[in-house]
C-alpha cells in the first residue's frame, strides 16, 4: 500500500538516562560510560527538564534508552510523563527481559495514563555480554528469533480481546488476553542491520530505525527494508538517529565540534575503540567503519561528522553546521526516504533549543516535493 505524502519530517529527542555533559557522553555496546567533562547527573529533575524543552520545541517523542548503563526506560517515562501534556514517549526496552503479555499490559496502562502518548522501540541486544548480566542467555540468532515471536504475540494482543495460545521455539503463552486493547496501538519502532533484523523489521515495524549514514548508504537500508516488507503485503516508514551541532553559523557550528573532540583524551579513543571492535551489532560495525577509529577525515560527507562514534556505542554521527545548512541535510535525508529524525546533542537541554529555534523552522519552510514514502500498516 503507497500513499503520497507531503508532509513534514517528524523529529524526536531524546532522553540522556545514563548522564548528560557539555562533552561526549561515551559508552554503549560493550564500553564504559565515560564523560570527557563534568557529568550532570541524570536525576529525575535535570530529565524533566530535558523533556519539557523536547516539548516546548516541538519533538513529538523522546527517545528512552534502555540498557545497564543508564535508568530503566518504562520507570522514567512513566514519571515524566505526568510533567509534559503532548510530549509522546519512545520507550526502548528488551524482548528478553519482560514477557509479552506483560509488555502488551505495561503498554496499554501507559497510554491509559497518558492518553495515548507511547512509542515503543524494540532492541533485541547485541551484546551477549550485556544480555547475560539481565540473565538472557540466548546467542544473536536466537535472540532475533525470540524477538520475532515477541513481536508476534505483541501485536495480536493489542488487536483483539480473544484469549489465544501461541507456541513459538522460545515463547509459549496460553490463553493470553487483555482486558481492553491499548488506544491507539503504540507504533513500533525497531532497528538493525543483520539479515535477521531486517526481516523482522519487513514483518513488524511501523517505523525501521538505523544510525545516520551518508543519506546514498543509508538509503540501501531503506530500499532493501521496503522490498523485504512489500513482500509481506506491507509498508514501513523510516527513521534515522543522528546528533545535531547546529549554530548560527557554520564556523560557530565546526568549532563547538572540534571542542568537543578535543576534550576527548587520545587514551579513552583507544580504550572505546577497542571495546566498541568487540560488539556483535552489524549496526556498530558499520558506524565503526565510518570513523576508522582516528580523528582525521571526520566529516564523512558535507555536514555529517563521525566524531561522538569515537567514543560512544549506538549513533555516532552528527549534522553539523548552519542552522540553514543542518535543515538541507535533513531535506536530502528526506529525499531518500526517511521520515522520522531521532536527534540529540550536547548538552541535550540547550541542544534542544538550538535545533527546535534554529532548524525546525527552517525545515518548515523548505518547499516539501512529493514523496512516495511507506506509511506502516499491519
Amino acid at each position: 500500500m503507497m500513499s503520497t505524502s507531503t508532509n513534514q519530517p517528524t523529529f524526536h529527542w531524546f532522553l540522556p538516562t545514563s548522564g548528560d555533559s557539555r562533552g561526549v557522553v561515551s559508552g554503549g555496546h560493550g564500553a564504559a560510560v565515560e564523560g570527557t567533562d563534568r557529568t550532570r547527573e541524570p536525576s529525575a529533575g535535570y530529565l524533566r527538564q530535558v523533556a519539557q524543552a523536547a516539548e516546548a520545541n516541538g519533538f513529538e517523542s523522546v527517545l528512552t534508552p534502555t540498557g545497564l548503563w543508564c535508568q530503566d526506560s518504562w520507570l522514567m517515562a512513566a514519571a515524566l510523563s505526568q510533567h509534559t501534556e503532548r510530549l509522546k514517549f519512545l520507550v526502548a526496552f528488551r524482548p528478553g527481559s519482560v514477557s509479552p503479555t506483560l509488555a502488551a499490559q505495561m503498554a496499554t496502562t501507559f497510554q491509559t495514563i497518558t492518553d495515548g502518548r507511547l512509542h515503543v522501540n524494540i532492541v533485541t541486544g547485541g551484546e551477549s555480554s550485556e544480555q547475560r548480566a539481565f540473565g538472557d542467555f540466548l546467542g544473536k540468532d536466537a535472540r532475533y528469533a525470540r524477538t520475532g515471536e515477541f513481536l508476534d504475540v505483541v501485536s495480536r494482543l493489542w488487536e483483539c480481546e480473544d484469549s489465544f495460545d501461541y507456541r513459538g521455539e522460545h515463547l509459549v503463552v496460553e490463553q493470553a488476553r487483555l482486558s481492553r486493547t491499548p488506544t491507539p496501538r503504540p507504533e513500533v519502532f525497531f532497528g538493525g542491520s543483520s539479515p535477521a533484523a531486517l526481516e523482522i523489521a519487513a514483518r513488524h515495524a511501523d517505523v525501521y530505525l538505523t544510525w545516520g549514514e551518508p543519506p546514498a548508504q543509508a538509503k540501501e537500508k531503506i530500499d532493501r527494508v521496503r522490498e523485504l516488507a512489500a513482500r509481506q503485503g506491507r509498508t514501513v516508514r523510516f527513521g534515522i538517529r543522528l546528533h545535531t551541532i547546529s549554530r548560527d553559523t557554520s564556523a560557530e557550528a565546526w568549532a563547538v565540534a572540534e571542542g568537543l573532540l578535543k576534550r576527548i583524551p587520545a587514551e579513552l579513543i583507544e580504550r572505546q575503540q577497542d571495546a566498541l571492535r568487540r560488539s556483535e551489532s552489524e549496526g556498530q560495525r558499520r558506524m565503526l567503519a565510518l570513523n576508522g577509529g582516528t580523528t582525521a577525515d571526520l566529516e564523512i560527507y558535507p555536514g555529517l561528522w563521525a566524531g561522538v562514534g569515537l567514543v560512544r556505542g549506538g549513533a555516532g554521527t552528527s549534522l553539523v553546521g548552519s542552522h540553514a545548512e543542518v535543515a538541507d541535510l535533513i531535506r536530502q535525508y528526506r529525499d531518500v526516504g526517511f521520515d522520522d529524525f531521532v536527534l540529540s546533542g550536547y548538552p541535550c537541554l540547550e541542544e534542544a533549543y538550538w535545533f527546535g529555534e534554529g532548524v525546525r523552522p527552517r525545515v518548515e519552510a523548505l518547499p516539501t516535493e512529493e514523496h512516495s514514502h511507506d506509511r506502516a500498516v499491519s
